[in-house]
């Protein structure tokens, strides 16, 4: 029996939750490129970097209470920083819900010792919120990008809290609103929402954890890429675009395209427009679906950039058939779920994809399941 693939393909096919799809109207000609082959520490190379730095601040509405760095090793390195440098002054809840979540959780308690406090729940689902103790340090995890589950907002965060927050938000910023208030620490990678080219982190600092930085020494030695203090005092340097190590500055001058065009879009409000939009359009395809549902199924906490689908009987051999499938048509790459999660497709929603290639993806769904349940 043969199967007919649909008329339509998405104009842009690529739904990968990381490195995510560039701006719509991006070429590499469009980058600027004065600063590159410079050093970074050159006038020029400062100043390329406090521009991405002002408009990251600019875009996600970061209030001048709080620093913001660029430093290296993508979320990854960003949050580890944070980790090494904050963690340790008093008890610690780690709150696991995915990979990236468990992978922190093993570091602070296989690696710096600390015997945390452990708050798991199954993919697609979250601990509950409201049993978070806050004389603890805290740290989450607000958009798990291998599973699809959020918190809903940060209304569960105390604003008398004695302990400090550490949101690993890299597949949140730019998607959600930020209540930077009930944040301390929150790092992430411009590789998703954004669209940029990856291997950078961002770190912003709140008051309270730059008082912690200020008033602390962890036991342990810390590498040189963790180093935010200096003879007892802050590296400001690292928050005005004087990087810890040598960054790309062809990364850097990619992250401004997609912080300029986020600007052209109505900034974060027409970033979260863009992103609900294109979640709605995926939910309706589920909606009309008898095979496919959503890994979190509760829509309070279900994600709206990195959308974690069930499909009806699939194991990981039709997962990788169907993405498989549709890579070779070119009708969507990167789409199966990732490898610690349970069976699955992963559909990126965020800003820099067009809503208009998530309908158009659709019927591709229906195509790929229909073939991967052929008879030969």
């Amino acid at each position: 029996m043969t199967i007919v693939p649909p008329a339509v393909k998405p104009a842009r096919p690529f739904f990968s939750s990381g490195p995510c799809a560039k701006p719509p109207g991006w070429s590499p000609e469009k980058l600027q490129t004065e600063s590159l082959g410079r050093s970074h520490r050159a006038k020029i190379g400062k100043s390329r970097l406090q521009l991405a730095i002002d408009l990251m601040r600019e875009v996600l509405q970061v209030p001048d209470t709080h620093r913001i760095g660029i430093v290296p090793g993508s979320d990854t390195g960003a949050i580890e920083m944070a980790m090494w440098t904050m963690l340790g002054a008093r008890p610690v809840t780690m709150m696991a819900w995915e990979s990236f979540g468990e992978g922190w959780v093993t570091d602070v308690n296989k690696q710096l010792k600390l015997n945390a406090n452990v708050m798991n729940a199954p993919y697609g689902e979250i601990p509950d919120l409201g049993a978070v103790d806050f004389t603890n340090d805290v740290v989450f995890t607000w958009n798990g990008t291998t599973s699809g589950a959020r918190v809903p907002n940060g209304d569960w965060i105390a604003d008398d809290r004695e302990g400090l927050t550490f949101n690993d938000a890299t597949s949140a910023v730019f998607a959600y609103d930020m209540p930077w208030d009930k944040l301390d620490v929150t790092t992430f990678s411009w590789q998703k929402v954004l669209g940029g080219e990856g291997a950078h982190g961002v770190l912003i600092l709140g008051p309270r954890a730059v008082e912690r930085l200020e008033t602390y020494t962890p036991a342990w030695p810390l590498p040189k890429v963790f180093r935010l203090m200096s003879k007892g005092a802050l590296v400001e340097g690292v928050f005005k675009g004087e990087t810890i190590n040598t960054p790309s500055m062809l990364a850097v001058e990619d992250v401004i395209f997609a912080l300029e065009w986020a600007k052209t879009v109505g900034g974060l409000h027409g970033l979260m427009a863009r992103s609900n939009a294109n979640a709605a359009a995926l939910g309706d395809i589920v909606a009309a679906s008898d095979y496919l549902g959503f890994l979190a199924a509760d829509p309070a906490i279900r994600s709206k950039t990195s959308v974690c689908l069930t499909v009806k009987g699939a194991d990981e051999a039709m997962i990788k058939k169907m993405a498989s499938l549709l890579e070779a048509e070119h009708a969507a790459y990167d789409i199966a779920g990732y490898r610690d999660a349970p069976p699955g497709l992963r559909i990126w929603c965020g800003a820099t994809v067009d809503t208009a290639d998530i309908q158009a993806l659709g019927p591709w769904l229906d195509w790929a399941f229909a073939q991967a349940n052929a008879k030969s």
